[in-house]
């Protein structure tokens, strides 16, 4: 069971129940208590909520490929799984991605190997739901910037009080040469229109007996030929969910929730650049696939 958002033919939003290729309309069983993605990620228990709403649910309203599909706004289609959420990042928490960072900002690369073998973790503002990309929307790569490229990231859905609700996928897209050229550039390499993803769908955490096992493929497309794929496993995170979630947490607070990236092992090479037109695909199995174009 996965939990999603969706719009209606009528332009309005609805928070769904997929289970298999079917679709329920959640927000039609009670509005109040199973209308609101905020309230739902609140539960202490998202699994067993969702187990329990399914029984209620009537028919199905779609499958789930008439939602996951590009779609014009009279269309149903998916939205991301965000409403008043923060989203936040981790960086630097996988080998493959402190050496990346280390290899495109000569100068300050030391700062990066301290980072990854610190007790403090790299966390990091990335976007408010505004900024963030549905499931088939445009992502963006900056005009300013002549290297660019996707991130693929398993992300955490954090209820209020902190507790992990679930998981989704995420792109942190990023201008490495803007960051490269100083570390200070960050939020502007990371933190603009159109400069995260997520999706499709939230599975709640405890459906996943051990998410350290799930892994992330990638695979850019252009002109319809494959340009770059690679594959990676959470397994490869040097620091725990739970870690992470502590460390936002100290000093925070999360009145709606907030969904933490955790940070990529998957680095195009350092000729690779993200142009207008490619198509970022990422894929966790068990979650399903986020597509979306570079605008």
């Amino acid at each position: 069971m996965k939990l999603c958002r969706f719009r209606r033919p009528d332009r309005s939003t609805a928070v769904g129940l997929a289970v298999g290729d079917e679709v329920y309309d959640l927000s039609a069983v009670d509005a109040d208590r199973y209308g609101s993605f905020t309230r739902l990620v609140h539960s202490e228990d998202l699994a067993e909520e969702l187990r329990n709403v399914f029984p209620k649910a009537g028919r199905p309203c779609y499958s789930w490929s008439e939602l996951d599909r590009p779609a014009g706004p009279d269309m149903p289609h998916l939205l991301a799984p965000i409403t008043r959420q923060e989203v936040w990042a981790a960086g630097v928490t996988y080998l493959r991605s402190r050496d990346a960072r280390m290899g495109e900002s000569p100068e300050g690369g030391s700062f990066y190997d301290k980072v990854y073998h610190a007790a403090r973790p790299e966390l990091f503002f990335k976007a408010t739901a505004h900024r963030v990309s549905a499931p088939h929307e445009p992502v963006r790569i900056r005009r300013d910037s002549r290297w660019n490229v996707p991130e693929p990231e398993l992300v955490l859905v954090v209820n209020g009080r902190g507790a992990l609700a679930g998981f989704t996928i995420g792109n942190d897209m990023s201008s490495r040469d803007i960051e490269g050229e100083n570390p200070l550039y960050l939020p502007q390499a990371k933190v603009y229109k159109g400069c995260c993803a997520l999706g499709p769908a939230v599975v709640p955490a405890g459906a996943i007996k051990d998410a350290r096992t799930l892994t992330i493929q990638l695979q850019i497309s252009r002109g319809g030929t494959i340009v770059f794929e690679g594959k990676t496993s959470i397994a490869q995170m040097k620091r725990s969910f739970g870690e992470l979630i502590e460390y936002l947490f100290r000093e925070q607070e999360f009145p709606e929730g907030v969904l933490l990236m955790t940070g990529t092992g998957l680095v195009p090479p350092d000729g690779f650049t993200l142009l207008s037109g490619d198509v970022v695909e990422i894929t966790v199995p068990e979650i399903g696939t986020l597509r979306n174009p570079v605008a």
